[in-house]
């Protein structure tokens, strides 16, 4: 086992020292330059959503786990924001708090998408929990067929 700790301020311009940052730990796994490509974009809304969503404009801390276990990374990216009132309808594609932005609402379908497994969770002033995971190797062909 592996395992990097980040922690962050929640400013725009940390998101892809993030992104990068996960990318290259997750280098001893030999992933394909699309399975890099998904970790990178599943970060990059997490940690967007920690900024824009989470502290909206606001100072405060993301923080960011990264463990290495067998063939699979595992990925916790928190925040100690507003929290997400109802996690329901924040799950929904689409779905946005900030309709009059240009936000598409998919940021967590993103993550459940080109992840091998995605939760969230989440309370109303204490900040909210996105833990995934993307296996690789024999792991993941396992998990295709």
């Amino acid at each position: 086992m592996n395992e990097i700790q980040l922690r962050i301020p929640a400013k725009s311009e940390n998101e892809l020292f993030a992104r990068n940052t996960v990318a290259a730990f997750a280098l001893p796994l030999n992933p394909s330059l699309s399975e890099l490509s998904d970790i990178k974009t599943a970060v990059s809304e997490a940690v967007t959503n920690c900024i824009v969503h989470g502290y909206a404009g606001q100072e405060g801390w993301i923080e960011i786990v990264c463990r290495i276990e067998g063939e699979c990374l595992h990925i916790q990216i928190s925040d100690s924001g507003k929290g997400i009132a109802d996690l329901e309808q924040a799950l929904t594609p689409f779905y946005t708090t900030l309709p009059g932005e240009e936000r598409s609402g998919m940021g967590f379908t993103i993550m459940q998408t080109f992840m091998s497994t995605f939760s969230v969770q989440s309370r109303a002033g204490a900040g909210t929990v996105v833990t995934m995971s993307k296996d690789f190797g024999a792991r993941a062909e396992a998990n295709a067929q």
